[in-house]
């Protein structure tokens, strides 16, 4: 993986709105993000970080065409990349910009979890 997630971009605060363009980049990311399969993938690939398609497979308990689809997906979008090892493909995260964003994706859940049962305590009160 790329060990320098945007090491020189400023804090979004101090950036200049998102263009027009930009929000659809963005927004394409988060589509192919927007899957429950490709999203166990990645968090696969972060754990262990390279994998074969019948480990992964296994892993997710899913049959290794049907991750290996996954996979093309997540390939053409710059997100996984490969590695050849004699007759075997081994697939992993192309940059630590998608752990933190899995990372911050997942902490946002679990916050708002936490605020909705925090909100309807309060309400009940």
């Amino acid at each position: 993986m790329n060990h320098n997630c945007c090491p020189e971009e400023p804090n979004l605060t101090t950036r200049d709105l998102v263009t027009l363009e930009q929000a659809e980049q963005i927004s394409q990311l988060f589509k192919i993000l927007a899957n429950p399969t490709r999203l166990r993938i990645i968090h696969a690939l972060i754990k262990q970080e390279s994998l074969s398609v019948s480990v992964l497979a296994e892993q997710i308990e899913m049959k290794p065409q049907a991750v290996s689809n996954q996979l093309q997906k997540l390939i053409s979008d710059h997100i996984v990349t490969t590695q050849r090892s004699g007759n075997f493909i081994y697939y992993r995260i192309k940059d630590d910009c998608t752990a933190l964003l899995l990372q911050r994706a997942w902490c946002l859940v679990e916050d708002t979890e936490l605020i909705a049962k925090s909100e309807k305590i309060g309400a009940l009160d």
